[in-house]
């Protein structure tokens, strides 16, 4: 910053001469990027929100959100340290300490997990343990591996016959009405919707009890030791994003969605933020008391149990180098909600 001579001769007169540097030092802004798992959308909105109401410069922080999709690679740029955060989950941190690879979540986003089962109308499935007279259930190899396994164990009637690959072509279970098939809450239900004119009967698997923590703010555990003041910045400017973008004036952070995903739609960015609201993705449990982002050993805990109830995990695994609670669950952006 340049000042004439009479500015810094009146700064002198004044006797604040000596307060230029800190001055100039209180506007730097700390340089950081955040690696989203997805193209932009409305799942995406609260870390939108910061960049564009300034929440994030208010924290001290020059945000760039690095948009995920199908050729992103943001998991292993968080693992390089070309990114300092990326939006993970309980499974993906799990896995990560089981690999011995040091990462772990500083905040979750959404406290439930927004993968969802759906199946044909006027078929008699009214209730979750209905899916399993189904002939069919269209999933990843994912889901296959982890949550129908879960299924299996804690309700009767799931077999893996019923198990056939979900190509992300929603045709096969639209065509055949004895079918389920996986989505999430926020998007296929939607597009379903759209192609056939009727709403899919839908089945939250996180009301089930199906509990891991999704887009949560994942760190290397390093930064947590060496610059905490710098994640704690971020997880609160995120978590006021968050607030804003559900709460608040959100156009500004949609119009930045739609600028990096030109092939988002208004509609989509409305049904989406609707879901969320009306199933508590976000807002919901543990944050209604204690704000936005809150994590409990508790919750995590019970996750990593139900996985190693299903061989996923060894039991000796030490579930908490996954996570640290010392960021979250203290009320930041409480006085937001409206």
């Amino acid at each position: 910053m340049r000042y004439s001579l009479t500015t810094k001769s009146l700064l002198a007169l004044l006797g604040l001469g000596t307060m230029l540097p800190a001055a100039t030092q209180a506007y730097a802004l700390d340089e950081v990027s955040y690696g989203t798992n997805w193209l932009a959308q409305a799942e995406h909105g609260g870390f939108y929100q910061a960049v564009a109401d300034g929440t994030y410069e208010k924290h001290g922080l020059k945000v760039t959100i690095v948009q995920g999709g199908p050729n992103a690679a943001n998991s292993a740029l968080l693992i390089a340290g070309k990114i300092e955060f990326y939006m993970g989950g309980s499974m993906g941190e799990l896995n990560a300490q089981a690999e011995g690879i040091p990462l772990m979540d500083v905040a979750s986003i959404f406290q439930k997990d927004p993968q969802v089962l759906m199946a044909h109308p006027d078929q008699g499935v009214e209730k979750f343990t209905d899916l399993s007279k189904l002939g069919t259930i269209f999933m990843g190899k994912d889901g296959y591996l982890t949550y129908f396994e879960w299924m299996k164990k804690n309700f009767e009637g799931f077999k893996d016959e019923q198990y056939k690959p979900y190509t992300f072509n929603p045709a096969p279970f639209i065509s055949d009405v004895k079918s389920a098939q996986q989505g999430y809450l926020t998007s296929e239900p939607y597009e379903i919707s759209k192609q056939t004119g009727w709403t899919p009967k839908i089945f939250l698997l996180a009301d089930e009890g199906f509990s891991p923590y999704s887009t949560t703010i994942a760190v290397k555990s390093d930064l947590v030791e060496k610059n905490p003041d710098l994640v704690q910045r971020f997880v609160d400017a995120s978590i006021e994003g968050w607030y804003n973008y559900l709460y608040g004036d959100n156009k500004a952070a949609n119009a930045l969605i739609k600028t990096d995903n030109p092939e988002m739609t208004d509609g989509q960015i409305e049904y989406s933020i609707a879901k969320m609201k009306e199933y508590g993705i976000v807002d919901s449990g543990d944050t209604l008391e204690k704000g936005i982002g809150c994590m409990t050993d508790a919750h995590y805990k019970k996750f990593f149990d139900s996985m190693v109830g299903i061989g996923l995990f060894k039991a000796d695994l030490d579930y908490t180098k996954a996570f640290t609670t010392k960021f979250v669950c203290k009320g930041v952006g409480l006085a937001l909600k409206k």
